[in-house]
């Protein structure tokens, strides 16, 4: 009987989809900006992207019903984001657009060796691409998100697939689909606000679903393109140097990593742009901002606010304390070796990507980007990693309506001292605990595993 009642979902699933998405493209007839042209284009884009979902998931050899069942989370996600394409927050209007005006007055890639924007180069390609599209700038740079949103999603699949139990691989990983693609900071993140954080973030997701298959050299070369665009890849790069030392990389893999990183600056070289500009984009980057931190729930948001005295010696103190967390879990894979498996490299990655912005100073609200998605796989799979994905994705999502309200959610007032974000910080600290007592129960079984070797 319930096997009947679950053949009988596909059809109801796949008309509402359809109907999320024949909505999707009424909306952005519907747009603001540009002529009738330009929002034909960008229904037929938000579409395409749709199909691009569906066929992602077909190459994984999903079945025709469970095809018909996505069509709902990949409509309504669709149509979420069709809804939020009008808006242009103070990033777009006081950033992206500026350099956009830059590209386009200077003839487009001819501008790369301008100085433009804080960004790296790869990003700044595109950027210079779409100055030659003649159609509203917000859309383009949105629809750029949006696709890597499914590319995020399409990660979260296979990162599922390749921790969940045989018989779990049909709707595990449908699920992290489609709780990926409908994450409220996901969605936000680029389509609302612009920004480009599931670039990234898509990226490395599918780099450590790669290694964990065991396609070592494609995830380094991911992670590769995964820093040329965002140097926050490095709350989770650690991961490659934990397999290494557990001897599931080889050591000359990981020198793939700068091969393809200078393919990725080459266009730059050719184009004109100094190299000691490219290199310094990174580093002018975590110098740019004095604040401990800004908007991010991190440690902290424990000092008080507007405290300068002594503001450098708390940041030197949480560089330290990140630098020996990354050191500790480095070890762990020294330790354990081969015995690592899976699901602990899994966890572990999961702690790097809560544990290291939580401890580093600068950090933005939108630094937690890659806990908020690996949390969120890990609760696919292991019912026990929920609360942690809950509180890691409630915290973030406060602290982006912190920064798009520009007002704390509360201000706790202690002993004459004010907390801009306390029970932001709080949550987040209660997720790395969490989180990090469901690593060591992870470890604790590779280690009572009996010498048993996993293969990858």
């Amino acid at each position: 009987m319930e096997r009947a009642w679950t053949k009988k979902l596909p059809i109801p699933f796949a008309t509402a989809g359809g109907l999320c998405l024949a909505v999707t493209a009424v909306v952005c007839l519907l747009l603001d900006r540009g002529g009738p042209f330009d929002r034909i284009g960008v229904a037929c884009a938000m579409l395409a992207l749709a199909a691009l979902a569906l066929f992602l998931l077909k190459l994984e050899k999903v079945g025709r019903d469970s095809l018909l069942l996505m069509l709902l989370p990949i409509g309504l996600g669709m149509l979420i984001r069709a809804c939020m394409l009008d808006y242009a927050g103070t990033d777009f209007n006081g950033f992206l657009s500026n350099w956009y005006q830059v590209f386009q007055e200077n003839g487009g890639f001819r501008a790369i060796s301008l100085s433009v924007g804080d960004y790296n180069v790869p990003y700044l390609y595109f950027m210079a691409a779409i100055t030659y599209i003649p159609a509203p700038n917000l859309y383009l740079i949105k629809l750029f998100s949006i696709l890597f949103d499914v590319i995020l999603a399409w990660g979260g699949f296979r990162l599922a697939r390749v921790l969940c139990r045989k018989t779990q691989r049909e709707t595990i990983p449908l699920a992290a689909f489609s709780v990926l693609l409908l994450l409220p900071t996901v969605l936000l993140n680029g389509a609302f606000w612009a920004q480009c954080d599931a670039i990234y973030g898509g990226l490395t997701v599918l780099a450590v679903a790669l290694v964990l298959e065991g396609k070592n050299k494609t995830s380094v070369a991911l992670m590769a393109v995964a820093f040329s665009f965002k140097l926050q890849t490095v709350f989770v790069l650690p991961l490659w140097g934990m397999l290494w030392l557990a001897k599931r990389v080889k050591f000359w893999e990981l020198w793939v990593f700068p091969g393809v990183y200078i393919l990725t600056i080459l266009p730059a070289l050719l184009l004109g742009k100094p190299l000691k500009d490219i290199l310094g984009i990174y580093f002018n980057q975590a110098s740019q901002y004095p604040r401990l931190t800004l908007n991010a729930p991190s440690v902290y948001q424990f000092v008080p606010y507007g405290t300068e005295s002594g503001g450098n010696h708390y940041a030197l103190v949480g560089i330290a304390a990140a630098g020996v967390l990354v050191l500790a879990l480095l070890a762990v894979g020294l330790w354990l070796g081969r015995r690592l498996d899976r699901r602990a490299a899994a966890a572990i990655a999961v702690v790097m990507a809560i544990g290291v912005p939580f401890l580093l100073p600068h950090m933005h609200e939108r630094y937690f980007f890659l806990a908020d998605v690996l949390s969120a796989c890990w609760a696919c799979v292991c019912l026990g990693g929920i609360p942690t994905a809950v509180m890691v994705s409630a915290s973030s999502l406060a602290s982006y309506r912190v920064f798009l309200r520009l007002k704390f959610n509360y201000v706790l007032h202690l002993f004459g001292n004010q907390y801009g974000m306390p029970i932001e910080a709080t949550v987040m600290l209660a997720a790395l605990v969490t989180g990090a007592g469901l690593m060591i129960k992870e470890l604790k079984r590779c280690i009572h595993s009996g010498g048993e070797v996993e293969v990858w």
